[in-house]
């Protein structure tokens, strides 16, 4: 068994029902495809989500997509409420542990809350730059590779940002917040992962 068969198969032990994609653009296929254009589509803040343009799509087909991203700073915490209710919520993970386990760093916890309460479903999206051997790893990896860019790309003044490297801060524009690891289904929540054979996002 290969390693995203692995991946897979604890996924659906954990009661994850997981899928896995050559390519963005055959996940962002059975996306559009599983959506009804009926359905109110959530968004959690997520470069996979953005650089997949799922929103775009998703805009045109006709669904009410609730994206903090897409509006005015004033308006963002309405839109995040609107999100956390939607039919369906679309997000990526910060990490994937070959053991099943998703874990993921916030700073607000709109997106990391969406994934476990509130939506009717949820469709997590992992490039395969986002596994990690283990919890650990994962959250290694989650503040070194994930956290400095993100920082810097939203021009928060912090020492990742500059250095590249966590320093676990205390300073003002810290994004590291809230640290979730769903082990399980969520019991409210039909979760999905949807792994990509792609690096995607940070």
């Amino acid at each position: 068994m290969g390693k995203i068969e692995m991946i897979i198969s604890n996924l659906q032990k954990r009661k994850i029902p997981a899928k896995y994609f050559e390519k963005a653009e055959d996940a962002k296929k059975a996306i559009l495809e599983e959506i009804k254009k009926e359905e109110v589509v959530g968004i959690g803040g997520s470069m996979t989500i953005h650089d997949m343009k799922l929103h775009e799509d998703l805009i045109k087909a006709g669904n009410p997509v609730h994206w903090h991203w897409l509006v005015e700073p004033s308006e963002r915490n309405g839109v995040r409420q609107k999100a956390a209710t939607a039919d369906v919520y679309l997000t990526s993970t910060n990490a994937l542990t070959e053991d099943g386990e998703l874990i993921n760093i916030d700073g607000v916890g709109n997106r990391v809350s969406g994934m476990f309460y509130g939506p009717k479903r949820v469709i997590v999206i992992c490039g395969i730059n986002k596994i990690c051997s283990d919890i650990i790893s994962g959250i290694d990896r989650i503040k070194n590779s994930a956290c400095p860019p993100n920082a810097k790309r939203l021009g928060l003044k912090t020492p990742c940002a500059e250095t590249g490297i966590c320093n676990d801060c205390l300073s003002q524009d810290r994004m590291c917040n809230i640290t979730t690891i769903i082990n399980h289904k969520p019991m409210t929540v039909d979760l999905k992962v949807y792994i990509v054979g792609e690096e995607l996002g940070y």
